[in-house]
C-alpha cells in the first residue's frame, strides 16, 4: 500500500508518529484506528519540544528518535474515532518523528526515556 505522503515536503521528517494512549480514552477505540505508528501509555508525547530526542526499549536495545512537529489531527478522525474526536485531540494528536538508530520495536512493555 504504501505512504501516500512519501516524499511530500509536509511529511519529510516524520516517518513515525507516536500517540499516546490517554488521549483516546475519551472513546474507548483501539488505539490503532488514530493512524498513529506507535502507541505509547504513561507518557506524554505530546508535551515533548521540537528537536527532543527519546529512545523507546523494547528489549532488544534502544531506538532513539527526534520530535519533529506535531501529528495534528484531521476531520476524518471523526469518522474513525467517533464525533468530537477532530476537535478533541487538537494538541493531543501526537507527534512525528525521525527515527535516528535502526532497531527493533515490539508490541507490549518497553522503556521509554527522554534524553
Amino acid at each position: 500500500m504504501g505512504d501516500r505522503y512519501f516524499n511530500q515536503a509536509a511529511h519529510r521528517n516524520a516517518a513515525v508518529t507516536f500517540i499516546s494512549a490517554e488521549s483516546l480514552e475519551p472513546w474507548a477505540v483501539d488505539p490503532l484506528v488514530a493512524r498513529r505508528n506507535v502507541v505509547v501509555r504513561g507518557f506524554d508525547v505530546d508535551s515533548l519540544a521540537r528537536g527532543t530526542v527519546f529512545s523507546l526499549d523494547c528489549g532488544d536495545g534502544p531506538v532513539r528518535f527526534e520530535v519533529g512537529r506535531p501529528a495534528n489531527p484531521c476531520a476524518w478522525m471523526d469518522v474513525v474515532v467517533g464525533v468530537g474526536a477532530f476537535r478533541g485531540l487538537r494538541g493531543k494528536g501526537g507527534i512525528r518523528c525521525v527515527p535516528l538508530d535502526s532497531g527493533v520495536l515490539r508490541v507490549g512493555p518497553a522503556g521509554l526515556v527522554e534524553g
